[in-house]
């Protein structure tokens, strides 16, 4: 049996992914348990949380490992993990996701950006920041985010072997998707190849915030406003769709639209910004000013609907969506 680096005061190894629905972090998480317990002959668990099970959404999977001695009798979730892997970087806008980090915690990204841009962004303290550039990967091997992640999961986890894994996709896929074996194999190698890191410590006077419980409502019957006032109402307005994209955006050119509105009736979020304004004739027409990709989801429904290649799906270089939106001009009546 393989020793496990660390341990909480139960005996765990814990590890959570956060993610999106459809980055496949569910399967990754029983992927990471079964190379554990067969692999390197410890105990584990692997179970997740989700609340509407759709893509896009915001998932968690949590794994915990013990030695053969220790029983896992606690299903609750990974709050105090020794290792966050974040399947999308965006997640950071939206929720908590290094909630419940250790000193000394690896926290793997799924981003281009370096570690010390990420330490910024995450508004990390202390502990080891690992980088992959999973979407780009999976992207140029035809595979999925998962297999990359996996690869970087594995190479910052000693005590997992990647052979194992290998031999466990091979057995997964051969026999209904003999095509998607090496695909998939290259996409794990690559995650675990490129993965770049860098430990940061406390610095003079800094210390790690005490731990506070995931998930605290910030409307409950404790915190509720008296009279019931809702202070931030969960409309469409409000909402940010960037954690949904999945690599991908529609690009908008100008010059090639005819103002057909083929994308904004196949459109499922009112991505599309339209303003009347008069044609060659001196006529009252709506035409298009482009997209405010805070609701965009990446569903790429407007490019398959557009006749003129005026949209065109493209890799999402970093601040392209904030530095190309066109925001909505809404009238709210207060």
């Amino acid at each position: 049996m393989i020793a496990l680096p660390r341990t909480n005061e139960l005996g765990f190894f814990e590890i959570r992914l956060e993610s999106i629905g459809g980055l496949g972090a569910n399967l990754a998480g029983k992927m990471l348990a079964e190379a554990g317990v067969m692999g390197a002959g410890l105990n584990g668990v692997s179970f997740s949380s989700y609340g509407s099970e759709k893509k896009g959404s915001p998932v968690k999977a949590h794994i915990r490992f013990c030695d053969t001695d220790t029983s896992i009798r606690d299903t609750s979730p990974v709050e105090r993990p020794h290792v966050i892997g974040i399947f999308h970087e965006n997640l950071s806008r939206t929720v908590n996701v290094i909630s419940g980090m250790y000193e000394d915690t690896i926290v793997l990204v799924n981003s281009k950006k370096s570690p010390e841009e990420l330490k910024q962004s995450l508004k990390l303290i202390s502990g080891t920041i690992a980088v992959v550039d999973a979407t780009g990967i999976s992207l140029e091997e035809n595979n999925r985010v998962n297999m990359a992640m996996l690869g970087g999961l594995f190479r910052l986890c000693g005590f997992l072997d990647p052979e194992f894994m290998k031999g466990v996709v091979r057995k997964s896929l051969e026999k209904k998707y003999p095509g998607a074996v090496q695909p998939a194999l290259n996409t794990f190698g690559r995650g675990f190849r490129e993965v770049r890191f860098q430990t940061f410590g406390l610095a003079e006077g800094d210390s790690m915030p005490d731990f506070v419980r995931m998930d605290t409502p910030v409307l409950g019957y404790e915190t509720q406003p008296l009279g019931g006032l809702i202070t931030n109402p969960g409309n469409s307005i409000l909402k940010d769709l960037s954690i949904s994209r999945a690599g991908r955006l529609p690009h908008f050119a100008d010059d090639k639209c005819i103002h057909c509105a083929a994308c904004d009736n196949v459109c499922p979020d009112f991505c599309f910004v339209w303003d009347e304004l008069p044609d060659k004739k001196g006529r009252p027409q709506m035409f298009l000013q482009g997209i405010d990709y805070q609701y965009c989801k990446g569903c790429l429904k407007c490019v398959q609907a557009c006749p003129t290649d005026a949209l065109s799906a493209e890799l999402e270089a970093d601040g392209y969506a904030d530095g190309h939106r066109v925001p909505h001009r809404f009238n709210l009546v207060v």
